[in-house]
């Protein structure tokens, strides 16, 4: 997930030599500068989609700046405000930040002053607009669901996908562990034409060898030792359905075989019962095989196999729709948080690493859980959660290897940024300049205060 780059300031004052100093300064540290001479012209600058922050003079004739502070909120109340005061003014000031307001530089002031009070609402805002796009693309995949993702991969397998829910014939699901195999089955049923009947879900892999006819067939009473009433097999529940094979390749090659046997008349006769009973069921199985692998077919029956290879459809592993990991990431912890009551905290450095350079071995389920454990602020290393990939070019390295690099500093010394710039041999225009450029969060490594 791509940091937001907050470095644009609204800076509003009606010294026009104050004003150019500050700007030029400013923007010598790397700021956007918008310099407006009163309120009035800084709410042209200051729109609903404004992403900076504002810092303004306090004493200002018409409009003040304690009354441009109301007309800012009133567009957006969580655009950080930084008030400029001289000393007369400092309880304004103070008030305006009980109100709200961000923080206040009184004059005269140094310019590290001036860069320290707008690096802490960058980062302010920083936060907010992440929320903002967190809880956008959470929507977003909301709209999506329940196949969520933009990516052309996903937009072409959704488009497969849908082809062969409405054509209504047996089909194969193939895919890693945790792609999300079955949810793509109970898509294949709510878009079909059978969305209105049941879904009946088998784990292959559970079937016990003993019991797997009467688990599927169903049984009559006293077929077997035990069997005291009559029970209704998985086949013939989802009559008229659909009847998910999960782990198809897991099941025994006695079940296999009797599985063949119904695939190919429709047919079932319940243990104990000499009644032949026919059942209109559409099958869906899963495999983590690529059965396009000679080596993986192997493992199931040849004539099953065979029978099977009517419909096929691969789920994308997450690594080859990188592009949808932002909106799964947003809609898993919304999700966790939602169920827990508490809001979504904010994004830290660590883990938009993590959602940028980690591969995802155990792909959706992964993350999925990644999510939640975010959401619900539990202890986590990132470190092992994440191993940076070696793709991209030399920059895209070198700017991964600096972020961590800087990281690391400011954990060793607290959050201290003097002793963090020390430590690196690092300008301190620098130093912020790197913190704005790569999102760094500086606050997260500050002790607490009820530490």
């Amino acid at each position: 997930m791509t940091p937001i780059a907050v470095n644009t300031v609204v800076l509003v004052d009606d010294d026009p030599d104050l004003l150019s100093a500050t700007a030029q300064s400013l923007e010598l540290a790397g700021w956007t500068v918008v310099a407006c001479s009163s309120g009035a012209k800084a709410l042209q600058a200051i729109t609903a989609t404004f992403e900076g922050v504002v810092m303004t003079d306090i004493r200002m004739p018409q409009m003040d700046g304690r009354r441009l502070f109301e007309r800012i909120k009133e567009i957006d109340p969580d655009i950080p405000v930084v008030f400029i005061t001289g000393h007369a003014d400092v309880m304004q000031a103070v008030e305006a930040m009980q109100n709200g307001a961000h923080d206040f530089v009184v004059k005269p002031f140094a310019s590290e002053r001036i860069l320290q009070a707008l690096a802490g609402a960058a980062e302010r805002r920083r936060a907010t607009l992440e929320q903002r796009l967190l809880r956008s693309k959470a929507e977003e995949a909301q709209a999506e669901w329940p196949m969520i993702g933009r990516s052309a991969v996903m937009a072409g397998f959704r488009k497969q996908l849908r082809q062969i829910a409405e054509a209504d014939i047996d089909t194969v699901i193939e895919g890693e562990t945790g792609v999300g195999k079955e949810l793509a089955a109970r898509t294949f049923h709510s878009w079909g034409k059978r969305k209105n009947r049941p879904f009946v879900v088998v784990n292959c892999a559970a079937l016990p060898v003993a019991m797997v006819e009467s688990e599927l067939f169903g049984h009559e009473p006293g077929a077997f030792p035990g069997a005291a009433r009559q029970r209704i097999g998985r086949i013939e529940f989802a009559n008229r359905g659909v009847l998910f094979l999960d782990e198809i390749e897991a099941a025994p090659l006695e079940t296999q075989g009797k599985l063949l046997r119904f695939l190919e008349e429709r047919e079932i006769t319940p243990l104990g019962s000499n009644e032949v009973r026919s059942v209109d069921v559409r099958v869906v199985v899963s495999t983590k095989l690529d059965l396009s692998d000679p080596s993986n077919v192997s493992q199931l029956r040849a004539d099953l196999f065979h029978r099977l290879n009517v419909a096929r459809i691969r789920v994308p592993a997450l690594r080859d729709r990188r592009a949808d990991i932002p909106s799964l990431f947003a809609h898993f912890a919304a999700r966790a948080a939602d169920r827990a009551g508490i809001p979504t905290p904010p994004i830290s450095e660590a883990v938009r690493r993590t959602l940028s350079d980690y591969e995802w071995p155990g792909n959706v389920r992964e993350l999925a859980h990644f999510a939640e454990r975010f959401a619900l602020g539990l202890d986590f290393s990132t470190r092992k959660q994440s191993t940076p990939s070696l793709t991209g070019g030399l920059r895209e390295r070198v700017e991964r290897y600096e972020a961590d690099a800087i990281c690391e500093a400011l954990a060793a010394a607290a959050g201290d940024v003097q002793k963090t710039v020390e430590a690196l041999l690092l300008p301190r225009k620098t130093f912020y300049d790197k913190v704005r450029r790569y999102g760094i969060d500086l606050g997260r490594f500050r002790p607490s205060k009820a530490s």
